[in-house]
């Protein structure tokens, strides 16, 4: 999938769901309790167990629609396994230009982290997609309002701190889409394999934005 198919699912949804496990037996379960949610996008971090294998296993059994990508990725080398793993889309926490530029040169929407207004506008500037902005929770929603004033033509999207409760607070305020993993899986749900709590948890967080 190309970057700009990437981008047009990503803007229209507003979301992706940050997948981190330490057991990647329920993986699975997980991503299928969200599609059925409606979550389009579903972003694997690297610090998942097995998290390639995963995407690879992911990327070759997706439905149309349906987006698989790699989250936490720190160099150009993650970058490149991740592309060759199938991945449609990378996150980071951080900004690395030689991983923007890998990613422009395959074109794979890449999503690098950024806070400060000059580190997000570096970002935007050497190609990114969308720009990460990490950690929210420190800052909250003002922040991208803020942030829209002077960098009108950034697209942000805020990690950390997301919930059901205060996402469309972030779309509100400027953000193009939200970043959402630990409030949206919720461990006691996946610990009992509750699915349908997780389904339903998408569910909500969809109509919220819709």
């Amino acid at each position: 999938m190309t970057k700009q198919e990437a981008l047009d699912i990503i803007l229209a949804t507003k979301v992706i769901a940050v997948i981190r496990m330490p057991d990647e037996k329920k993986v699975f379960n997980v991503i299928e309790a969200l599609e059925k949610g409606g979550v389009k996008a579903l972003e694997v971090t690297m610090t998942t167990p097995g998290a390639l294998e995963i995407v690879a296993f992911l990327s070759s059994r997706k439905t149309p629609g349906i987006l698989v990508g790699a989250g936490t990725v720190l160099d150009v080398e993650t970058a490149t396994e991740a592309i060759r793993a199938g991945a449609d889309f990378l996150v980071s926490p951080v900004t690395n230009f030689d991983m923007i530029r890998v990613c422009g040169e395959e074109n794979r929407f890449v999503a690098p982290g950024a806070l400060t207004p000059t580190e997000i506008l570096a970002a935007w500037q050497a190609g990114a997609d969308v720009v990460k902005v990490f950690p929210a929770s420190s800052l909250g929603p003002r922040y991208f309002k803020d942030l829209k004033g002077p960098l009108p033509q950034v697209r942000l999207m805020p990690t950390g701190g997301v919930t059901l409760e205060n996402a469309r607070q972030f779309i509100e305020s400027g953000a193009c889409c939200v970043a959402i993993g630990t409030a949206l899986l919720d461990e006691k749900a996946i610990e009992s394999e509750d699915w349908n709590l997780l389904t339903l948890r998408g569910r909500n967080l969809m109509d919220s934005l819709a």
